[in-house]
């Protein structure tokens, strides 16, 4: 059995979408009172979080868990119980994690509503399960 009890989320940029999944994950997980925990991570990384993300949060009451984008390594894949990627996954990352693939999320920098819904509607369910 996998005790490993962090879930990667993941974007191209990792400025946004996982940003937003990680915060609500670990809200959600929180009031749940599951020991689980979500961080952030991207395949290239910008050098800023998306300001209509930490904004968006902002407003919901959330923080993001990292103040900079941060790099998918190979410890991320390797110490996670899940990953959940927005995105496709460089090649050497194939086959050492369960992956999850989450597609038709909107755009944050287009609707952060939307994408905020969506996101945390995947995320309920994947709690559910």
């Amino acid at each position: 059995m996998n005790t490993n009890l962090t879930v990667v989320f993941v974007c191209e940029h990792g400025a946004a979408k996982s940003v937003l999944a990680a915060a609500y994950f670990n809200q959600f997980a929180k009031e749940r009172g599951l020991n689980l925990h979500a961080v952030a991570r991207g395949t290239h990384p910008e050098n800023h979080l998306s300001p209509q993300a930490v904004k968006g949060l902002s407003e919901d009451g959330l923080t993001p868990m990292e103040s900079v984008p941060q790099k998918l390594t190979d410890a991320d894949i390797r110490s996670a119980q899940r990953v959940v990627t927005f995105c496709e996954l460089p090649t050497e990352y194939h086959g050492q994690a369960i992956v999850e693939y989450w597609d038709n999320i909107p755009p944050v920098s287009e609707n952060y509503a939307q994408a905020r819904n969506a996101i945390a509607e995947r995320i309920r369910q994947m709690l559910d399960r």
